[in-house]
């Protein structure tokens, strides 16, 4: 097999204009694809204060239901509860709970704490009410 021959005399590659073309059309690229990736984790990271919210709340709730008391020292209940990945933290300082009431609160940690400033800790109580210290809207970040 032989090899093609260029017509023009030239050797065949690319040239400067062309790369920079490319790397302008990549740079555009990556420059809209970053940001809105970082804000799916960041979203998807949140998943993880709500369920240590959600955990915790049932064992509270299984507690009242056996004690009559929220805070009764025969439940195991115990703080500071970190998320799987470690994302959020319940902390004993954070929490208020007593014979007929509790509130419970999430903190992000690290990267999730700088990166969500719209929903930052989420709070839930014994009723079920659900709320947010960010900027964002309750409906939501929940």
């Amino acid at each position: 097999m032989s090899r093609p021959v260029n017509p023009v005399g030239r050797g065949m590659g690319f040239t400067l204009i062309e790369l920079l073309v490319a790397m302008a059309i990549l740079a555009i690229v990556m420059a809209i694809a970053i940001p809105s990736y970082t804000t799916y984790v960041t979203r998807s990271n949140r998943t993880e204060g709500k369920a240590i919210l959600m955990n915790t709340a049932q064992a509270l709730e299984r507690c009242f239901t056996r004690y009559n008391a929220y805070d009764s020292d025969e439940c195991n209940v115990s703080f500071p509860v970190d998320s799987e990945n470690d994302h959020y933290q319940m902390a004993a300082g954070n929490q208020t709970i007593d014979a007929a009431t509790y509130t419970l609160t999430a903190v992000p940690q690290g990267s999730q704490a700088t990166n969500d400033t719209e929903c930052a800790n989420f709070t839930l109580t014994h009723n079920g009410t659900r709320g947010v210290s960010g900027s964002g809207d309750v409906e939501d970040c929940w």
